[in-house]
């Protein structure tokens, strides 16, 4: 594992693989901590032929005597954090000795989801241009609530008089923005509030200083994976902007959403898909709409862990890469789903973009730089072999190791790690 600290972060828009990844590592790993975004993550865990889909969980649940840490940056939807402890098998057991949550999170709250799905109508009828894609679970107006300071944490949940006392302000200024500006009923604080106490006597055996948490198994000498959610494109400072999360996902986060120093962080881990995908609105540019998308999407099974919606598929993008080994500092590049690019026709990467007729080979941190930025492609030798029974970097075809080892010349970086399959054991390791 080398360093005793990392963490680990998409290299994309999201959907790389981060989980089958955490839960590759997590073997060796005494800590997860998830540090930023909330439920509208997806992190796909198969095990033994049998699939999991986290939310909020990290995805080192599946492991014992593993301690999983939801951080402060994490914004907390109560309703899907119990769904998935009920639905861990086997029974919860001993998750409250494995499970911490901190009491400094934000709490999604119903208001929030209403709010989230008001806004994107509203902007579909009057702009939509401006529409978003988000997956309506509240994210966007509870990071509003955090940085408005009236945002409701965790803690508050188990304090019946703090939580009637921030929840009244809370909904006494949402209400006028649902009634008079999208059109909507008001909500209601009784059933909100008695909803939320609920949620509170479920999670309190949970809360806990994370930060403290952390900090101690640092201390300790365990290793402590840091997973973050979503991926580098959608940083809501580094992403394609306004078409982003409303989180930090870079490796960055990790220090303000987890609680530790930037000196402690020993490595950051890029992973990357073989190809690129994308959900919701904003540029895409290697995005492909005919049968090599068609394909990557099936093969891939490109849908939505957390909505459902098909993704959108295209080509591995080499700029977009660079930008994010540079803005995240990777020092090794994890590459899910090189197996979905077995038997493909073709094969190709995008090198450099042309942006009104000029070639660029640096990312533009610019949506609407970006909009106009047309593929320059470099095409490579496809392999018909399946991959799926590789065990080790010298049995894969010539053409993948070709593909992988410019992956490693093209962005500086090593990869480390390979997933030719969407299971625990279909992975290959290569001094990680």
């Amino acid at each position: 594992m080398g360093a005793a600290v990392q963490a680990l972060v998409g290299a994309q828009w999201g959907d790389e693989g981060k989980g089958r990844v955490v839960d590759a590592l997590a073997k060796e790993v005494g800590v997860v901590v998830r540090y930023q975004g909330g439920a509208n993550a997806g992190h796909t865990v198969v095990v033994g032929g049998k699939k999991h889909v986290f939310h909020l969980l990290p995805s080192g649940m599946l492991y014992p005597n593993r301690l999983c840490v939801i951080g402060n940056g994490v914004v907390l939807d109560p309703e899907q954090l119990i769904k998935e402890i009920n639905e861990l098998d086997p029974a919860p057991g001993d998750i409250g000795t494995r499970l911490a949550v901190s009491r400094a999170a934000h709490v999604v709250m119903p208001c929030h989801k209403r709010l989230d799905a008001a806004s994107e109508a509203f902007r579909k009828k009057n702009d939509p241009g401006s529409v978003i894609g988000t997956t309506g679970r509240g994210i966007g107006p509870c990071y509003v609530d955090k940085y408005n300071r009236t945002g409701i944490r965790a803690e508050d949940l188990v304090s019946p008089e703090s939580l009637e006392k921030k929840l009244r302000l809370n909904i006494s200024e949402k209400n006028p923005v649902l009634e008079k500006i999208y059109g909507e009923p008001p909500v209601d604080f009784e059933s909100m509030y008695r909803q939320a106490l609920e949620w509170g006597a479920f999670i309190e055996p949970y809360l806990s200083d994370s930060s403290l948490e952390i900090a101690s198994a640092v201390e300790r000498g365990e290793y402590v994976l840091f997973e973050g959610a979503q991926g580098t494109l959608l940083d809501v400072d580094h992403g394609t902007y306004p078409f982003v999360t409303g989180s930090n996902c870079v490796a960055g986060g990790c220090c303000t959403g987890g609680a530790l120093g930037p000196g402690r962080i020993g490595r950051v881990i890029g992973v990357v898909k073989a190809y690129c995908t994308r959900v919701g609105e904003g540029p895409f540019p290697t995005e492909d709409r005919g049968k090599v998308g068609e394909r990557l999407r099936e093969k891939g099974g490109e849908f939505g862990a957390t909505t459902g919606r098909p993704r959108r598929c295209g080509w591995l993008d080499m700029t977009a890469l660079r930008y994010a080994v540079m803005v995240n500092g990777m020092d090794v590049l994890a590459l899910t789903k090189l197996d979905v690019l077995s038997g493909m026709d073709e094969l190709k990467v995008c090198v450099e973009y042309e942006i009104n007729g000029k070639r660029v080979s640096v990312f533009p941190n610019s949506a609407y730089a970006l909009e106009k930025a047309k593929p320059v492609y470099e095409s490579f030798a496809p392999w018909k072999e399946d991959i799926s029974r590789c065990g080790s970097f010298e049995e894969l075809p010539s053409a993948a190791r070709d593909y992988v080892s410019y992956i490693e010349r093209a962005s500086g970086v090593r990869v480390g790690l390979i997933g030719v399959g969407p299971g625990r054991e279909d992975t290959i390791y290569r001094d990680f």
